[in-house]
C-alpha cells in the first residue's frame, strides 16, 4: 500500500509539472495562477502544495527535470583524464543543442524560461537559480579551457575568465535567437561551426 502511495504521488507530481509546462508556455508565467495548473492536472489546488512551496519552486522543479542531466553531462568534464576536455566540452555543448532542436519537452520548457518568464516576485527565487545554473556553466567552461589549454602546450588568447563567459554567452545567444524563429536557422550545425570558430578563435584548435 506505502508503495502504491508513494507511485501516485510521483504520478500527481508529473502531472502538474506536465501541465505547469503547458500552461507557462501557453500563458506565461507571471499570468499562469497556481489554480490554472491544477486545473489543467486534474487535481485539487491543495495538490499543488503538498508537492511545491509556490510557483517559483513549481518553476524551478519543471527546469530541473529537463536541464540536471545536461548540468551532470558538464559537470562530468575532465574526470576521465584519458579524453581531451575540449572534444568533452564541445560535445556536451552540442548534445545539448540536439536536445533543444529535436525534443519537443525540451524545446518548449527553454523557450518558457528563455521567452516567458518575468523575474519579478515571486519568481525572484527563479531568477537566482538561473544565475547559479549559469555560474556553474562558466566556472565548468572556463575549467574545460584550461585544461585543454595545458594539454595542447599553448596559452589562451582572452583572460580563462572572459573566454569562458563569451563561449557561455555565444551558446545562450544561439539557442535564443533559434527559439525566435526556428526556421532561420538549423541550431546543431550552425552551433558546431560557431563553437569551433571561437575556440579556434582562442587558439584551441581540436586534435
Amino acid at each position: 500500500m506505502a508503495r502504491r502511495t508513494k507511485e501516485d504521488a510521483l504520478a500527481t507530481r508529473h502531472q502538474l509539472l506536465d501541465a505547469a509546462e503547458h500552461m507557462f508556455a501557453e500563458k506565461g508565467v507571471s499570468r499562469t495562477a497556481l489554480l490554472d495548473i491544477a486545473q489543467a492536472a486534474g487535481v485539487s489546488r491543495g495538490a499543488i502544495y503538498w508537492h511545491f512551496k509556490n510557483k517559483a519552486d513549481l518553476f524551478n522543479a519543471m527546469m530541473e527535470r529537463i536541464t540536471l542531466p545536461m548540468e551532470e553531462a558538464l559537470h562530468q568534464i575532465g574526470n576521465d583524464a584519458g579524453k581531451d576536455p575540449l572534444d568533452e566540452l564541445q560535445g556536451s555543448l552540442l548534445d545539448a543543442m540536439r536536445k533543444i532542436a529535436s525534443d519537443q519537452r525540451t524545446r518548449r520548457v527553454f523557450e518558457v524560461a528563455t521567452l516567458k518568464v518575468e523575474y519579478v516576485d515571486e519568481l525572484l527565487a527563479v531568477k537566482a537559480r538561473h544565475l547559479q545554473c549559469q555560474a556553474d556553466g562558466v566556472r565548468q567552461i572556463r575549467r574545460s579551457l584550461l585544461e585543454a589549454a595545458r594539454r595542447r602546450a599553448v596559452p589562451l588568447r582572452l583572460e580563462p575568465s572572459t573566454a569562458a563567459q563569451g563561449l557561455h554567452a555565444l551558446v545562450v545567444g544561439l539557442i535564443h535567437t533559434w527559439l525566435l524563429a526556428p526556421e532561420a536557422f538549423e541550431l546543431v550545425s550552425v552551433a558546431e561551426m560557431a563553437i569551433g570558430a571561437y575556440l579556434t578563435g582562442l587558439g584551441l584548435a581540436p586534435r
